[in-house]
């Protein structure tokens, strides 16, 4: 009873932090559509069995030819829920109970963030750019988007590749609205863990988003332009770390083996004015040769 009651607990318990890690993203409980419907009171729309068949695999009941499900399909302009990780019949479950918790509160805490709706301008495309860069401290710690991604203005080597280049993600996430709920809640795996603690704020969200819709029509950063210039940069750097090395060494050469060369060389000069000046007896002593004519003893 205990490994079936424990783990039970465990699940509906963390059921709020699986919605707003996987859900939150796409769906607002009472604050509007996103890339999906608002999901408040989806359970008067549609029966129990139907909404976790439908969170078990979307597409299974899409390809069914469902027409509840090919509406939703059109009204989020093409795009078909993906499963969530983890999805079972009884996460879905209670997903259901907690929507339903949720949609009888005044104001759900998945309502989501309050996006502005004044137009952007350009103190706001140049206060997005700077959080985008790291210039900006984001407020609550998170990373700086230049960390792991790129964009068409950005130098070259001046972004990450880990994520993709997000040069015309306005335009990929179909607008502000579902733009603002991604960067609110990122649900990637590798973003989950970087903002889970750190979230942006409304104001940051704001900026983010003039910054990447005035980027909507440019072109991406070609990869392959900062591949060379990094190649060219390493190139660079190794040549001027060969130069220093032979600097150095020549600097060592200098002061440390010619002090020595030139006490041996001052030595042999001593040692010449130091010695008699030899005769030509002695010479030919020195080499065998006898002075006197060749054939006389």
């Amino acid at each position: 009873m205990l490994a079936t009651f424990v783990p039970a607990v465990g699940w509906s318990q963390d059921t709020p932090d699986y919605y707003r890690q996987n859900c939150m993203n796409c769906h607002t409980i009472g604050g509007g559509r996103l890339t999906g419907p608002d999901l408040k009171d989806v359970g008067k729309r549609r029966d129990a069995e139907w909404l976790i068949g439908f969170m078990q695999n979307p597409k299974a009941v899409v390809d069914s030819g469902d027409a509840y499900a090919a509406k939703l399909v059109e009204e989020s302009r093409g795009v078909v829920m993906p499963i969530a990780p983890g999805m079972t019949r009884y996460r879905a479950e209670q997903i259901i109970k907690l929507i339903e918790a949720e949609s009888k509160l005044e104001k759900s805490q998945f309502q989501g963030v309050q996006i502005s709706n004044k137009p952007f301008t350009e103190q706001d495309r140049i206060h997005g750019r700077e959080i985008f860069l790291g210039r900006q401290k984001l407020k609550k710690g998170g990373t700086a988007c230049n960390a792991c991604h790129s964009m068409h203005d950005l130098a070259a080597l001046g972004g990450g590749r880990l994520g993709p280049d997000l040069t015309r993600v306005y335009e990929r996430l179909k607008g502000r609205k579902a733009l603002s709920a991604w960067l609110m809640a990122p649900a990637t795996e590798t973003m989950q863990p970087v903002f889970k603690n750190h979230p942006l704020e409304a104001e940051e969200i704001h900026a983010l988003a003039a910054y990447f819709e005035a980027s909507a029509s440019q072109t991406e950063a070609d990869a392959s332009v900062n591949r060379i210039a990094f190649l060219m940069m390493g190139l660079a750097v190794a040549g001027a770390i060969v130069f220093l090395f032979d600097a150095l060494w020549k600097g060592r050469f200098y002061g440390v083996r010619r002090p020595l060369l030139e006490a041996g060389v001052s030595a042999v000069h001593l040692g010449h004015k130091s010695t008699p000046a030899s005769t030509p007896s002695t010479l030919a002593a020195a080499t065998g040769e006898s002075n006197s004519p060749r054939g006389h003893s």
